[in-house]
C-alpha cells in the first residue's frame, strides 16, 4: 500500500456527555435532546479551540439512523448550524452502520490529501433513546442484512448475532475460561468509565463489578450465551475534532503540540449477505489491522494506546486477536491477566469503552479518535496513561456490523 503523500493531523477533540440509563441525569419520561443539541455542542466544542472557524473548509457529519431513531435525514444540512461561518460550505454526510465513525475519518483524510481542503471539522452524532430498546434492536438490524437475515432473526438481533459468538468461542476455547474473560473486560471498562465524567457509566457505583458481569444469561429473556451487561448501552451523544494539513494547523491557530498525526488506515469491507467465515475471529479487522500496520510500518510493538470496537465484550476479546496483541483463542487470558489495563501492556479503552463511555452509533468512531487525540497530547484527564517513548502509537479500531465495515487507524504524537 502507498504511504501518505503528506502529512494529515488532527486537533480539537471534543465528547458530549453520553447520555442514557446510568447517568444521573437521565430521565426517560421527560423531553431530552435532539440531535441538533449534539451537533451543535461537539461542533462547538472543537471550534472553541481553534482561532476562527473561516478557516474550517469543509464538513463531514457521521451518524448510522437518525432517518429512523428521528426522523431525519440530510446529515450534512445540519453543518451550517454550528455557526454561521460554515454557512455555504461543502459537508458530506456518511454512514456505515456503527463503523459510521470510522467511514468520517477516512473521507476527512482522503479531502486534505486530494488538496481539496485544508481543515475539515467532522462530527459524529447519534440519538438513540427515543424508542423502545426492542424497537431500536429492529432499527439496527439494519447493520446487517435485514432481507435476509431480519425476519428469521432473534428479536434482539445484534445481541444475539455477537452471542453466537461467544458461544462458538466456548465450544472451541472453554466456556469458563472465555466466560471469565469476557467477565474482566466489563469491569475494566466501568471501571475507566468511572475516570470519565462524559461516560455513561461514571455514575456506576457496583461494589462487586465482576460477579455482576458473570451474571448467568437469561434466553428466555434476552440471548443464550451473554447478559446484558455483555452490551454496550443505548446511548446519545456527538464528538468532534478536526482534520488538517500542515498549512490547516497554521490557519487554525493549533500548535503540533496540541495536534496527531496520522500516520495509516487500513479500511476492509466482507460481503454483507454472507455470515461471518468463522465467528470465533474478526475477519475483516484482522485484515483492516494489517493494512494500517504495513502502510506506517509498524506492528503492534509500537502500540502504546488501543481502541476497539468493544459493542459486546466478547467483541473485545476477539478484537485483541485481531490486532496481533495474543495469538488466537488467547484474548481471554489476556484481559484476564489485566495486560488491556491502564498500567498493562496495551491501555485499551482507557475512557470506557463502547460498554463504558456508551455506543452512541455512528459517534463512536469519531469518540474513539477523540480519545485517542488526548491520550497523545496528555489530555486525557484523569484517564491520561504514560505513553511509551518506545510505544508512541495510537490506533483506533471502528467496526460496522458484525465485522464488516471495518477501518483501523493508527496515530502518532507530533515531534
Amino acid at each position: 500500500m502507498k504511504k501518505l503523500r503528506k502529512k494529515v493531523y488532527v486537533t480539537a477533540g471534543y465528547n458530549t456527555i453520553s447520555l442514557g440509563s446510568g447517568r444521573k441525569e437521565f430521565r426517560p419520561k421527560e423531553p431530552r435532546p435532539g440531535i441538533e443539541h449534539y451537533i451543535k455542542e461537539a461542533g462547538e466544542g472543537a471550534i472553541a479551540q481553534i482561532n476562527n472557524p473561516d478557516n474550517i473548509d469543509e464538513g463531514v457529519v457521521t451518524n448510522f439512523m437518525m432517518a429512523r431513531y428521528n426522523r431525519q435525514g440530510n446529515r450534512p444540512g445540519f453543518f451550517p448550524m454550528i455557526h454561521p461561518a460554515l454557512r455555504y460550505k461543502p459537508a458530506t454526510g456518511v454512514e456505515g452502520a456503527c463503523g459510521s465513525g470510522g467511514l468520517g475519518l477516512v473521507v476527512a483524510c482522503k479531502t486534505i490529501l486530494a488538496d481539496l481542503a485544508d481543515a475539515v471539522l467532522v462530527i459524529g452524532i447519534e440519538v438513540q433513546n427515543t424508542v423502545k430498546a426492542v424497537y431500536g434492536a429492529d432499527y439496527l438490524a439494519g447493520a446487517g442484512w435485514y432481507a435476509g437475515e431480519r425476519k428469521q432473526g432473534h428479536a434482539h438481533f445484534f445481541p444475539a448475532q455477537f452471542s453466537d459468538r461467544a458461544g462458538a468461542c466456548f465450544e472451541k476455547f472453554g466456556k469458563e475460561k472465555v466466560r471469565e474473560g469476557m467477565a474482566h473486560w466489563y469491569v475494566q471498562a466501568i471501571e475507566n468509565a468511572r475516570r470519565n465524567p462524559k461516560a455513561q457509566e461514571y455514575h456506576n457505583s457496583t461494589e462487586d463489578l465482576y460477579t455482576l458481569a458473570m451474571t448467568p444469561p437469561n434466553p428466555k429473556v434476552f440471548c443464550e450465551h451473554i447478559n446484558v451487561f455483555d452490551c454496550s448501552k443505548v446511548s446519545d451523544a456527538g464528538s468532534a475534532l478536526i482534520f488538517a494539513s500542515e498549512e490547516g494547523l497554521k490557519k487554525l491557530g493549533v500548535s503540533k503540540e496540541d495536534a496527531a498525526e496520522v500516520v495509516s488506515w487500513g479500511q476492509c469491507e466482507d460481503d454483507i449477505t454472507k455470515p461471518p467465515p468463522d465467528l470465533t475471529k474478526l475477519t475483516t479487522t484482522e485484515k483492516a489491522v494489517k493494512l494500517a500496520y504495513e502502510r506506517a510500518g509498524i506492528s503492534i510493538r509500537d502500540i502504546g494506546v488501543l481502541e476497539v470496537h468493544d459493542c459486546f465484550t466478547i467483541s473485545g476479546l476477539l478484537a485483541m486477536e485481531a490486532v496481533g496483541a495474543v495469538g488466537y483463542g488467547e484474548g481471554a487470558d489476556f484481559v484476564k491477566e489485566g495486560r488491556t489495563r491502564p498500567d498493562g501492556d496495551i491501555p485499551t479503552n482507557t475512557t470506557g469503552g463502547l460498554i463504558g463511555y456508551g455506543h452512541p452509533v455512528g459517534a463512536s468512531g469519531v469518540r474513539q479518535a477523540v480519545d485517542i487525540l488526548h491520550q497523545l497530547t496528555g489530555k486525557a484527564g484523569d484517564c491520561q496513561v504514560e505513553i511509551n517513548p518506545d510505544r508512541p502509537y495510537g490506533m483506533l479500531i471502528s467496526m460496522g456490523g458484525s465485522d464488516k465495515t471495518v477501518v483501523a487507524m493508527t496515530f502518532r504524537k507530533t515531534e
